[in-house]
């Protein structure tokens, strides 16, 4: 007889560290599977579904106070079918249900707060709920003590039905609904209009957008900086500047162990909600390499540099994979306080550096006084006035000045004072890490690792190769990409992020080693991304892959979120991988989902941002560096890493057609792709430097190469 799948938690199955956090709730929670959907289909209960991830602050704060609590428990497991899903591994489910709370509400987050039929339709949606009501905000315990009644009571229940219908329609709308009819691709002069808008929308006096609470938006950045350096509009570079400048110096970034946190809950940038996420580490760490190039600023490679070294000690598999997250929360007086491995007192500073005068300046340098300014959500022992999260507070100038002391001792010290206090902040309880290892982000970060092989130091691109490689032997079966890898455990078909992701990742590291197999896995990756999640007949890309899991609604993803949009990066890796195919079966791809969407970028590029710039590489065309070489010279990667060059797509391919045809081997090609035929090495290291299939002499001087006028 086959037990009884809602007589218990089940989540003590499941490999995801954000599940088997709930699977001591007396909850009787279940993962989304055929086995609860099945129950629940059987025994007309509709579903509770809690969407959350395991370093989500208010997620933990939700459970602690009800999924805890034996009465709210014991509600649940009577009249519904609890479910808890990782939003992490289960991004699609995740953009389904969020957008129908951004529909219903206006607004939306996590924990994710759901009601749905046993179909899975959505009729109830919120996000955290404390357990009982405050503040004009319905508690946990009445909430689902309302809807149990209402689904057993008939006319409510007939409502219920009729307001799921509704919402699962409005979803469908939203997700699945292409344009009746393509529009015209954007041209090279709507990246001008685009940044426009973002400085229209930008925090001119704190950096970034908007004015209540600040995410870094890595796409937005890189919008402006291009615009900038197409158009020389200085308030481009302005914004963009401020916005670098911003999260470099405020609470956003670790200034002790390097890496940015999520995002900052106040406008001024300086109290973070402290989680540190690999996808930002990725996006930033590019943004911050492009304006390193552009603006000149060597703090922003620095804060690339710091970001790069903490995903290396603290995120990395010792195989080479990149795991997902640190928790916002660790160990003091007992509990588990959001901050308290980041946060300082005067007290602490004096303890942890020593010497007076160092500590002096190291608490002034970074704001650290005895009002503090922050305060913990939690209540814990002990005072907490005066924790202060680390800030760039006072240059190296002003306190020369106020010290007395020259400039070059002030730095000197202030390293000393640094290298101790990180030592001491070390030996503090840190916050759990999330050890799954997803192939999207895995693919974000491969690519930012990529990029600082040719922008900053050669090793950076072992460390990329090393995960694209752990990835690539664990995830993908040389036809499908699983989504997640942990503890040896696979599961998840890949979604259209972590293929595009993927590739771009995998292409990037071709780019900054020259290996031709790096190469191949991007082929093979765009290859089945095409085949699986493009619609001939809408002409778009879908989240999910066809044939996969069947959902309410089939989600596309054409906005970034906090990751930058997938169809916008599967469109800038289809076309730049078009270069290296005999066919035209990308390119075409990529200017039909550019085309079918045309409106919506042309009607909102802010929230389309990766999108956008897509779009743009289509509209002006890539600069191809064709290097005809045993590998790419020093002196001409000394060139690369310091020019700005956005649309660079750098080819390094053997220096004879002989040499090369092993390479066509192993790229499934008959014949040699236009970026390569007929572009041998003459005497030595060659380059050739093209654009809309128009060429440079080849030269033997990649900086002459990059001076020559298309």
């Amino acid at each position: 007889m086959t037990a009884d799948p809602l007589a218990r938690n089940r989540l003590d199955e499941e490999a995801s560290p954000y599940l088997r956090q709930h699977a001591d709730n007396p909850v009787h929670w279940q993962p989304w599977d055929d086995a609860a959907l099945d129950a629940a289909r059987e025994r007309d209960r509709p579903i509770f579904l809690s969407v959350g991830y395991s370093s989500c602050h208010w997620c933990h704060v939700m459970a602690e106070e009800s999924f805890e609590d034996e009465g709210i428990a014991a509600t649940l497991n009577e009249s519904f079918v609890p479910v808890k899903v990782d939003r992490e591994e289960r991004p699609d489910l995740d953009s389904l249900y969020i957008t129908v709370c951004r529909l219903v509400r206006g607004q939306a987050g996590w924990p994710l707060t759901v009601f749905c039929t046993p179909e899975g339709k959505p009729f109830f949606v919120g996000t955290y709920f404390p357990p009982e009501a405050k503040r004009n905000q319905p508690g946990f315990r009445q909430l689902v003590e309302h809807v149990a009644a209402a689904w057993d009571d008939p006319e409510e229940r007939e409502e219920i039905e009729a307001r799921a219908e509704q919402w699962t329609a409005a979803a469908r709308g939203e997700l699945e609904d292409v344009p009746d009819a393509p529009g015209e691709a954007p041209d090279a002069e709507f990246l001008d209009g685009a940044a426009a808008s973002a400085v229209r929308g930008a925090d001119r006096d704190h950096g970034g957008f908007g004015r209540g609470q600040k995410f870094p938006n890595p796409p937005r950045v890189d919008l402006l900086l291009r615009a900038a350096d197409r158009t020389g509009t200085e308030v481009y570079a302005d914004v963009a500047r401020e916005t670098l400048d911003a999260m470099a110096a405020g609470g956003l970034h670790d200034h002790l162990g390097g890496g940015f946190h999520r995002y900052c809950t106040d406008p001024e940038w300086v109290v973070p909600h402290f989680e540190k996420m690999l996808y930002d580490q990725a996006g930033l760490v590019r943004t911050f390499l492009a304006g390193h190039q552009l603006l000149g600023e060597e703090r922003y490679a620095d804060a690339a540099r710091g970001a790069l070294a903490f995903v290396e000690r603290d995120l990395t598999h010792e195989d080479g994979g990149f795991f997902s997250t640190l928790d916002a929360r660790s160990p003091y007086e007992g509990q588990r306080v959001e901050g308290a491995y980041y946060v300082w007192t005067p007290e602490d500073v004096r303890a942890a550096v020593g010497d007076d005068t160092d500590a002096d300046l190291f608490a002034a340098r970074y704001g650290v006084t005895e009002a503090g300014n922050f305060e913990p959500e939690q209540d814990v022992t002990g005072s907490t006035e005066s924790w202060t999260v680390l800030t760039e507070s006072a240059s190296v100038a002003s306190l020369a000045a106020e010290f007395d002391l020259p400039e070059d001792e002030v730095e000197e010290r202030l390293d000393r004072a640094t290298d101790r206090a990180r030592d001491y902040r070390a030996e503090r309880p840190a916050p759990n890490r999330d050890e799954k290892v997803l192939a999207g982000w895995n693919g974000l970060m491969v690519s930012a690792f990529a990029e600082a092989g040719i922008a900053l130091d050669e090793r950076y691109a072992e460390v990329a190769a090393d995960a694209l490689g752990f990835v690539r032997e664990r995830l993908w079966d040389g036809e499908r990409l699983s989504r997640r890898w942990k503890d040896s455990d696979v599961k998840g078909d890949g979604y259209l992020e972590d293929y595009a992701f993927l590739a771009r990742g995998a292409l990037n590291t071709y780019e900054a080693t020259g290996d031709a197999d790096h190469l191949a896995f991007a082929l093979d990756l765009a290859r089945a991304l095409v085949r699986d999640f493009y619609d001939d007949a809408a002409g778009t890309l879908y989240f999910t892959p066809a044939g996969g899991e069947s959902l309410v609604a089939r989600p596309q993803e054409l906005g970034d979120s906090s990751t930058p949009s997938s169809t916008g990066v599967a469109v800038e890796t289809l076309d730049a991988l078009s270069h290296f195919t005999t066919d035209d079966t990308f390119a075409e791809v990529a200017e039909t989902v550019v085309e079918t969407h045309a409106s919506t970028l042309e009607s909102d590029p802010l929230q389309h941002a990766a999108f956008v710039l897509a779009a743009d590489a289509l509209a002006v065309g890539r600069t191809e560096l064709t290097v005809a070489a045993d590998g790419l010279p020093d002196a001409w990667r000394a060139t690369l890493a310091e020019r700005y060059l956005p649309l660079r797509l750098l080819s390094v391919r053997p220096p004879t057609d002989e040499e090369m045809e092993s390479w066509l081997d192993r790229l499934g090609l008959d014949e040699a792709p236009p970026i390569w035929n007929a572009r041998g090495a003459r005497d030595g290291p060659t380059v050739y430097a093209c654009r809309n299939r128009a060429c440079s002499p080849p030269r033997d001087d990649l900086a002459a190469a990059l001076d020559w006028q298309v």
